[in-house]
């Protein structure tokens, strides 16, 4: 686990991208990308809902992870789908244990295939709405601390408050609109990845981090270097890992 002053700085860094507009898609990426660190785990991934209240893949840490969560939406089962529809923490679930996978069977055997062993899901929720989860996977068959779950589910809160962050909420109703957008986004992020990895002939992982050392620096959006991407308009020699 991360020493506290690590704690402090990665949390202090989530809050400070709530003072400007920023980008949605590499904030979560980040915040999937810091679980793995503080907590210890293998990989992490985020869902939150669309506008029709669908769980959705917007972020993960490494492109196995992002595949095994569009598995568990396909099949429509896993704890972290079932958090989404919940809102309720799944804590410690054994992918190895017949008895505590019965109700998620090829969710649990395409896990194990990935080589993870263990699963937990934390809600992203404000008060009664839940608008996702926020899901972590080991290699190991190791229990999750209590202090670690609340950590955890800060970074879970500190998301919330991110996807939220223009306060359009009204009569419980999220910013719809702005959920929408990120979901239009990931789609056009994950072409572009696909372009770059054909092109470089390199995992869609390295592509998708060569898209973000481009934009980061240049306070560009991720979803519009991607449209360029996808579109031919940009020289992507410029995007190139050096």
């Amino acid at each position: 686990m991360a020493s506290r002053p690590r704690m402090l700085e990665i949390l202090v860094e989530a809050v400070d991208s709530l003072i400007e507009d920023f980008d949605l898609i590499d904030f979560l990426h980040r915040l999937a990308a810091r679980c793995v660190e503080l907590l210890d785990i293998e990989a992490a991934g985020v869902m939150i809902a669309n506008a029709f209240g669908e769980p959705q893949v917007i972020a993960a840490s490494d492109e196995h992870t992002r595949l095994l969560e569009l598995f568990a939406l396909q099949y429509d089962q896993g704890p972290c789908v079932e958090c989404c529809r919940t809102g309720q923490a799944q804590l410690g679930i054994d992918l190895e244990s017949p008895r505590a996978t019965a109700a998620f069977g090829p969710f649990a055997a395409r896990a194990r295939a990935v080589g993870f062993r263990t699963t937990h899901a934390i809600p992203m929720r404000l008060r009664h709405q839940v608008i996702g989860a926020l899901n972590l996977f080991d290699s190991r068959d190791t229990r999750i601390s209590e202090s670690d779950v609340q950590l955890a589910q800060a970074l879970a809160d500190v998301a919330t408050i991110a996807i939220l962050q223009q306060r359009t909420i009204e009569q419980g109703n999220i910013d719809k609109s702005q959920l929408q957008a990120a979901l239009h986004s990931r789609v056009v992020i994950e072409q572009a990845k696909g372009v770059l990895a054909e092109r470089w002939q390199v995992s869609p992982d390295e592509a998708f981090e060569s898209l973000r050392s481009y934009a980061r620096p240049r306070q560009l959006r991720l979803a519009d270097i991607a449209q360029q991407v996808v579109r031919g308009t940009v020289d992507t020699d410029l995007l190139a890992p050096r």
